[in-house]
């Protein structure tokens, strides 16, 4: 009996002890700090995922917070992730080129530096591009390397001579240098390349869109295909495509479906990353093919030796400018000057009429670098076109019920050819009513 009562009496003690164990709360073997109260019923308590483990989705900001966090140290506070938050709000200035280009930049505030900026660290991750080699993206690889190899070398050739300019203007806009390689797959970087959606330039700008950005499209001048204003544009569309979804895969997918479709796919598949709505019908398959056809080209394009282009140098997209201030023909400036036209036109690819508009008080002429005084001299000699260039009807031909291209181009001495290219059309059909340019 005595042995009985002091088990029982032992097994109460242990009883005890595991009550007040229970009723008391967790302290932390590190600190020795009681941690917060526990979740609420029916909440679910979050286990924080470590900053080195991988994910599924490489376009998630997840993963891309665990590859920076791998080779950069520990994650900022909390307190350091909203004020970058913040920071990434502000916007660059303009980049290192001519002063008159400082005005596209004028929506987007001041620069904070990298070096004044004590959370540059953080901030670099808007900078980084995931680059996946899935099935996708090797196929793609193969077709550039061994189908198409003569046309994505010219893409990369003529690339060359315009990487520098943006290069400079991407990072300004705290842009991964990789996203730089989205005009190869837009156009090869072909200032006056015209898809059938009538898309133009080299960042294959929609008319809407280019307006919304301050590029100017009229008869005389077309901003799209301005080497230097069109990527400016590019830049700030981007990066107000990436500050809407937040991964890059998904801003690079709007930038060629549209908002909205991304949006509505995102929607009706319960998505959240590009690589679930690339697996359904939500997207076109353009825009499914559009993100691993980008990665393929970026991976070509940081080593191309290693996949056997071998690119000749190319001298970089320079000039020199000219204040115009009345309507002159690259004709005449070649004949005046020695310049050729068809360097007048490469310098200039944004004026599509070979001839600087009449309306302008002042027109920034692009010439070869060393040749500014030259033409500032020949100006005063240069007469200027013959014919109707001023006008809201200047320059123009209505269409009217029997005419056709052939016709047309008879009447003002053109060729078909020309009168296609002067108009940017791809077949040809007309159609009564129709507006067409006939001056060239």
């Amino acid at each position: 009996m005595p042995v009985l009562e002091k088990s029982l009496s032992c097994f109460g003690s242990v009883l005890i002890v595991l009550a007040l164990h229970l009723a008391a709360p967790a302290w932390s073997t590190e600190s020795g700090r009681a941690h917060a109260e526990p979740p609420e019923v029916g909440v679910k308590a979050v286990q924080p995922r470590p900053l080195h483990e991988t994910v599924t989705n490489p376009d998630t900001p997840d993963t891309v917070l665990a590859d920076f966090e791998a080779h950069a140290g520990e994650a900022p506070a909390a307190h350091d992730v909203a004020a970058s938050q913040i920071a990434l709000r502000a916007q660059p200035n303009a980049p290192g080129l001519l002063k008159r280009f400082a005005e596209q930049f004028a929506d987007w505030g001041s620069s904070i530096r990298a070096a004044n900026d004590p959370h540059a660290r953080f901030r670099t991750l808007i900078s980084y591009v995931p680059l996946v080699r899935n099935q996708k993206v090797e196929r793609h690889i193969r077709y550039f390397q061994h189908q198409n190899p003569k046309q994505f070398k010219a893409w990369l050739t003529r690339f060359s001579r315009y990487r520098p300019l943006v290069d400079e203007i991407f990072s300004e806009f705290g842009l991964p240098p990789d996203l730089v390689f989205l005009s190869l797959i837009e156009s090869g970087f072909n200032p006056i390349a015209y898809s059938r959606a009538r898309a133009t330039g080299a960042w294959q700008f929609m008319k809407g869109t280019a307006k919304h950005y301050g590029l100017r499209v009229n008869w005389y001048v077309d901003e799209r295909r301005d080497p230097i204003k069109s990527t400016v544009a590019a830049a700030r569309h981007l990066r107000n495509l990436y500050d809407r979804f937040g991964t890059w895969p998904l801003a690079m997918a709007a930038y060629n479906a549209g908002e909205r479709k991304v949006q509505r796919a995102l929607r009706k598949a319960r998505a959240e990353s590009y690589w679930e709505i690339a697996q359904t019908r939500y997207i076109r398959r353009e825009t499914r093919e559009y993100v691993p056809r980008f990665m393929a080209a970026a991976i070509i394009a940081k080593n191309p030796e290693h996949f056997g282009f071998r690119l000749a140098p190319q001298d970089p997209y320079q000039f020199d400018e000219v204040v115009v201030r009345r309507s002159v023909h690259f004709r005449s400036i070649a004949r005046a000057t020695g310049i050729s036209s068809a360097e007048l036109r490469r310098l200039n690819p944004e004026l599509r009429r070979k001839v600087t508009p009449p309306y302008a008080s002042a027109y920034y002429l692009k010439v070869p670098v060393g040749t500014k005084a030259t033409v500032e001299e020949a100006l005063p000699r240069i007469k200027a076109p013959k014919g109707k260039t001023k006008g809201k009807g200047a320059g123009w031909y209505k269409v009217r019920v029997g005419d056709s291209l052939w016709k047309i181009a008879k009447r003002f001495r053109l060729t078909v050819a020309e009168l296609k290219a002067l108009n940017s059309l791809i077949s040809h059909r007309i159609k009564p009513g129709d507006l067409l340019a006939v001056v060239p």
